[in-house]
């Protein structure tokens, strides 16, 4: 049922694809918020190092304002993976996330590193992929 794996990685840590969602809807929503995370956690590379990072780093540098603005985006994901009928837990976990990202992303200097570190959006991602493996949505 899963159809790809990282090697190297245990079993409970495989990393999961839409390929695994029936509804061709549910497919496709879940393909956007990959998209979407990707954007925030790792559009660009850091010239010489293997480092990525999203608007959500790079929006992290607006003294107040900006973690609010990358944090709005991490809730309209969860806000998905909720319409999609994840399990509360799940919501509990993704929500943990997104306030350990903005709790700490907040804090100057030490928060912006965070965040490149961080990847909450992708963590989220992760986890609904998971939770669809396991529980895949009725077709309509």
């Amino acid at each position: 049922m899963l159809s790809a794996t990282n090697p190297g990685r245990s079993e409970s840590r495989r990393v999961l694809t839409p390929e695994v969602v029936t509804n061709r809807k549910t497919h496709e929503r879940v393909e956007r918020l990959e998209a979407l995370a990707n954007v925030m956690e790792g559009a660009f590379k850091i010239p010489g190092t293997k480092i990525d990072v999203g608007w959500d780093a790079i929006l992290g540098l607006i003294p107040g304002i900006g973690d609010l603005l990358a944090a709005g985006v991490s809730l309209w994901i969860i806000r998905e993976a909720r319409q999609l009928g994840v399990s509360r837990w799940v919501l509990a976990r993704m929500v943990w996330n997104v306030a350990v990202d903005v709790g700490v992303g907040a804090v100057p200097v030490v928060g912006d590193a965070f965040d490149v570190a961080w990847k909450a959006n992708r963590m989220n991602v992760r986890l609904l992929k998971r939770h669809l493996a396991k529980n895949p949505p009725k077709s309509p």
